[in-house]
């Protein structure tokens, strides 16, 4: 194994990113995309049933829920990312990974802001807010891709195979 694939297994701070082949970036990142999935539910849910106010007010907040998670995971991301040696092919992979990510988050923000400054009681989420939230969720899931790229192909904090063979043994 290369000295750089062992550098970008090896956590930056195992206090804050988590200790050799436990990373916390992956575990932090189900709270937005679970948040947004169900926000997403909602906002379809809301076009289709009588009382669409409790689940439009809901999806606003797990819109909320989603960018305070997706900025927790982004700053343990960024220190998984700093332990990839530069001008690696994994290096520029998790800096696409790192921007789509934070262009999802700004557009959920901005989604935030647009509905509370449009909310007008005990309406449907509207079409716009609605098809920002649906393109939100397809580009989380390209750059969801990456970051399963990183980890799965590249072994981006992943532990070395001689720790992983600890598990197969007798």
């Amino acid at each position: 194994m290369s000295a750089g694939a062992e550098q970008a297994k090896r956590p930056v701070s195992p206090a804050l990113a988590g200790p050799y082949g436990h990373p916390f970036h992956p575990i932090l990142v189900t709270v937005p995309i679970g948040a947004w999935v169900c926000s997403l539910v909602f906002d379809i849910a809301s076009r289709i049933v009588g009382a669409p106010a409790a689940l439009a007010q809901g999806s606003l907040w797990l819109i909320a829920i989603g960018v305070v998670g997706a900025l927790a995971a982004a700053t343990i991301g960024f220190l998984d990312l700093i332990a990839i040696p530069a001008g690696t092919v994994a290096f520029r992979t998790g800096l696409v990974h790192m921007g789509l990510n934070l262009a999802v988050t700004a557009a959920y923000a901005g989604n935030f802001f647009w509905r509370r400054a449009g909310y007008g009681g005990p309406a449907p989420v509207g079409l716009g807010p609605l098809v920002l939230s649906a393109v939100s969720i397809a580009v989380l899931g390209v750059s969801g891709f990456l970051g399963g790229k990183l980890a799965y192909r590249y072994g981006v904090r992943v532990a070395g195979e001689a720790v992983q063979a600890e598990g197969f043994r007798s």
